[in-house]
């Protein structure tokens, strides 16, 4: 892809992000509260607990939040009963997205995000019709600068998958989803923080995005991560500015 800088799309990425603090905690709150309801509330035997409240903590999230989060989930307090939905649809020329929901309401959820697709140009696909185009994996992200050999040898000896170095110089490490924490905390204590660390769905293929394009896509993912029962999206289109 001439002229496309992974290293610039994660900057643009996470300043979109930032703008959007505000619904942070709701969205970390309720993939608690599921976690524990799934497989209890104790983090050390569970890994999806025990990666939620470990971003919990790293947005400073106070910890009377955590606990009651987790109360909700395990049944100790009253508390919502949320669904796991993923929605697959296409965006702006085809590309591919993946909106993960966890929800109190189905109808509302699809209504949503439909709407939210058809109104700036993309439309709502069936199971199974672009999450072929992702993988399931866990991904850190290292400034451009960061010393390549050492994020290897610690990176694959923790058990990740592969580091590629983008032609901008940054670095990223793949790991298997259930070796995420593992690999980043390895990392960590071996003084290397990710700039980006999260359990994603990586697409095979990407597709950059300019002018007119780009905006109309960007519309598109910003009207789905708005929405309430909205936890993540994923997609092929990379936004250039």
């Amino acid at each position: 892809m001439a002229g496309h800088s992974k290293w610039a799309n994660i900057q643009h990425r996470k300043g979109r992000q930032d703008a959007k603090r505000g619904k942070i905690f709701t969205k970390i709150i309720k993939e608690i509260t599921v976690a524990a309801r799934m497989s209890g509330g104790d983090v050390t035997m569970n890994p999806r607990l025990r990666a939620a409240v470990a971003e919990a903590k790293e947005e400073n999230m106070p910890a009377d939040n955590i606990t009651r989060a987790i109360k909700k989930g395990t049944g100790e307090l009253e508390g919502v009963n949320y669904e796991e939905i993923r929605y697959e649809g296409y965006g702006i020329n085809g590309a591919a997205i993946i909106i993960d929901c966890l929800t109190d309401n189905k109808q509302r959820a699809v209504a949503d995000v439909r709407h939210a697709l058809t109104k700036f140009g993309g439309n709502l696909g069936t199971d199974g019709s672009v999450a072929f185009m992702f993988k399931h994996c866990g991904t850190l992200i290292y400034e451009p600068g960061t010393d390549e050999d050492k994020v290897m040898e610690i990176a694959l000896e923790a058990g990740a998958e592969d580091v590629m170095t983008d032609e901008d110089g940054s670095i990223e490490v793949i790991t298997p989803p259930h070796d995420f924490l593992t690999v980043k905390e390895a990392m960590e204590a071996a003084g290397l923080k990710a700039v980006l660390a999260e359990v994603t769905m990586k697409p095979s293929i990407e597709t950059v995005f300019t002018g007119d394009d780009a905006t109309r896509m960007q519309k598109i993912l910003d009207a789905l991560e708005d929405l309430d029962d909205v936890q993540d999206v994923y997609t092929t289109a990379v936004i250039e500015e």
